[in-house]
């Protein structure tokens, strides 16, 4: 296995990290700025708030995209896997 390979699978891998995340990161700013401008317009100041409506967030976007980050988690694995006989 030559080095560029080996940078060719670090970077995929570092990408994948990137394109599971964002969607739930993403989801949980949204629903923060909403709940911190709600926040704001009825001078509501209680720290706890925004937790639930962002769990909640978090939690139905995973589901969503549960079944293709698991597609794309099991291809990287198979891809590693896979290129494990190619170590000298």
């Amino acid at each position: 296995m030559t080095s560029e390979t080996i940078i060719r699978i670090l970077r995929e891998g570092l990408l994948l990290v990137l394109m599971l995340s964002a969607a739930p990161m993403l989801a949980s700013m949204v629903v923060g700025l909403i709940v911190g401008i709600f926040q704001a317009t009825t001078q509501i100041q209680e720290q706890t708030l925004s937790y639930v409506p962002k769990l909640i967030a978090v939690f139905v976007t995973l589901a969503v995209i549960g079944p293709w980050a698991v597609a794309q988690a099991v291809r990287f694995a198979a891809l590693i896997l896979n290129n494990i006989s190619l170590v000298r």
